[in-house]
């Protein structure tokens, strides 16, 4: 693992301190690490998403395309 330094204002310490002693984070690293985990998610969902918008129309999807979905994983389950 390597380290990184960063320097924050008091006020963004302050608030990364609360944090960690309110939401049960053991350091501030761990806090900063699931912060950038988020970030490469949702990344990752924006660029989901933009392909999908960027594909061409499908059927539409309704109750019937629901049904025949859950059909399908009720098949390969059993």
């Amino acid at each position: 693992m390597t380290t990184m330094n960063v320097s924050l204002p008091d006020g963004l310490k302050s608030f990364v301190d609360e944090q960690v002693a309110t939401r049960g984070y053991s350091t501030s690293s761990e806090y900063v690490r699931e912060l950038i985990r988020n970030d490469q998610e949702r990344e990752r969902l924006r660029g989901l998403l933009l392909d999908g918008a960027a594909s061409a129309p499908t059927a539409p999807v309704d109750d019937a395309y629901f049904d025949t979905l859950r059909r399908r994983v009720r098949q390969r389950q059993a």
